[in-house]
């Protein structure tokens, strides 16, 4: 991983816009993730790069122990605030600690799931799958999931185009790094059957979600003055294609699953 891309560093500052504005999961796709990889209540799921807890929430609801790892602090005492939050309406909450997906801290042979939403493109591959390895159980499942934008789709091709055009240098390494993400897992000696699936996702946003969604994104300039210019565009966009204030960005929801033996 190139140190100069900051991985544990670039989503300071972004917390509250990024549990806001980034998109969940579909009831399809955590029904898909249980059933293919025989996942049952109270079995151990770790999500590495937990963030503010987007996707440990969704599984620990389903019954999972799920525990985040997420070396980035601001955004882990984010999710912590979610929890407290939401402790008075159920128990059945995510815990999270300090770690990378290369060095989780955790014991050999604990988990029976490895989860990876978002984060995995992050992540030294060769290093992230060796640990992964080191602490699942046998016949234990590794899934890895992206939000991939479906450019098919004209708005939000044209909402990613706006976007690119105030984005900082290092975009196209970022780029670089999500596609085939997931690639090294189904390559990994580490683990056999590796499949990939693509499923649709979509987030239903007013204006200030839209521009949540773009403030969220961690190679967008942090210049005042490029962020004002990209806010006044998005307006511009969201009033040329909202319907009743409302537009779509529709995403190609990419996920690969593979067992440790």
């Amino acid at each position: 991983m190139d140190k100069e891309l900051r991985p544990k560093e670039r989503f300071s500052g972004l917390a509250d816009v990024y549990a806001k504005a980034r998109p969940g999961y579909p009831d399809e796709v955590i029904d898909f993730v249980l059933r293919h990889c025989h996942l049952k209540t109270g079995d151990v799921l770790i999500d590495i790069g937990s963030g503010t807890g987007i996707s440990s929430r969704v599984f620990s609801k389903r019954g999972l122990k799920v525990i985040g790892i997420e070396p980035n602090e601001e955004m882990r005492k984010h999710a912590l605030v979610i929890n407290n939050e939401l402790e008075k309406t159920t128990n059945q909450l995510p815990i999270y600690q300090s770690g990378s997906g290369e060095e989780t801290g955790l014991p050999d042979h604990f988990a029976d799931a490895v989860l990876s939403a978002q984060a995995f493109h992050w992540l030294d591959p060769e290093k992230a799958l060796a640990e992964f390895a080191r602490i699942l159980k046998p016949n234990g499942r590794v899934i890895l999931i992206w939000n991939e934008g479906d450019y098919s789709d004209t708005f939000t091709k044209d909402y990613h185009d706006l976007v690119r055009r105030y984005s900082t240098k290092d975009l196209k390494t970022v780029v670089e790094l999500r596609k085939d993400g997931g690639r090294p897992l189904l390559e990994s000696k580490l683990f056999s059957q590796g499949e990939e699936f693509i499923f649709a996702n979509e987030q239903i946003l007013d204006e200030q979600g839209l521009l949540d969604r773009a403030l969220s994104i961690s190679y967008l300039s942090k210049d005042p003055a490029v962020q004002e210019a990209l806010i006044s565009d998005l307006k511009e966009l969201f009033q040329q294609k909202q319907d009743n204030g409302f537009v779509i960005l529709k995403y190609n929801l990419e996920l690969y699953a593979a067992c440790c033996p």
